[in-house]
């Protein structure tokens, strides 16, 4: 099977620049995406994806970018949902420290 490769942020901020609207999953709690999150993501926490993936059923085919605090959710994010059969999925590297730093 092959894997979608990561996405640094620098490759994210510079598609949302240009207006793009990717599909972005925040896998972090609730009271951390209030605290800060990137414009346009989907809060769905990591507990909770189970439980969440009828929602996102006609994703499966498209790119869906997972981030989280430091990229060590959402990793396990992304491999859940390439076990449940996403093939386009991308794990944002260094999640949101990166991301605002």
């Amino acid at each position: 099977m092959i894997t979608a490769a990561d996405i640094t942020v620098e490759e994210l901020k510079e598609r949302l620049s240009k207006g793009e609207t990717p599909v972005i999953i925040d896998v972090r709690e609730d009271w951390e995406y209030q605290e800060s999150n990137i414009a346009g993501a989907k809060n769905i926490p990591l507990g909770t994806l189970p439980q969440r993936l009828n929602d996102l059923e006609d994703l499966k085919e498209q790119e869906v970018i997972v981030q989280c605090r430091s990229g060590n959710r959402s990793a396990s994010a992304k491999a859940f949902l390439q076990q449940q059969g996403f093939t386009n999925v991308r794990n944002l590297l260094g999640g949101m420290l990166a991301y605002q730093g």
